[in-house]
């Protein structure tokens, strides 16, 4: 059984999957809340340690978690998505 966390700090079996699925929450309250920025930089925590997991480790990811990471985040946040701030030099519109 491995440790929850070793000596230079890097998390391990349950704790580390206990963190992705805290990170990924947190990350969707953010975009609840409408904080992209905030929800940004979580994802990308959270989709880094989603990648250290094991197979069998991902599946225990709930899969409400699983789905808003892949497809909801990436459709937003995606590499092919308009990177923030990148509205100068646009008119506004006038209503």
């Amino acid at each position: 059984m491995a440790k929850a966390g070793d000596e230079d700090g890097e998390l391990r079996g349950e704790a580390l999957l206990k963190e992705v699925c805290r990170r990924i929450r947190l990350a969707r309250g953010y975009w609840d809340a409408h904080n992209n920025a905030a929800c940004r930089g979580e994802r990308e925590r959270a989709l880094a340690l989603y990648g250290s997991l094991t197979n069998e480790q991902k599946d225990k990811v709930p899969q409400a978690l699983r789905v808003w990471l892949r497809y909801r985040s990436e459709k937003y946040f995606g590499e092919d998505r308009t990177p923030p701030g990148s509205r100068k030099g646009q008119k506004r519109r006038s209503y």
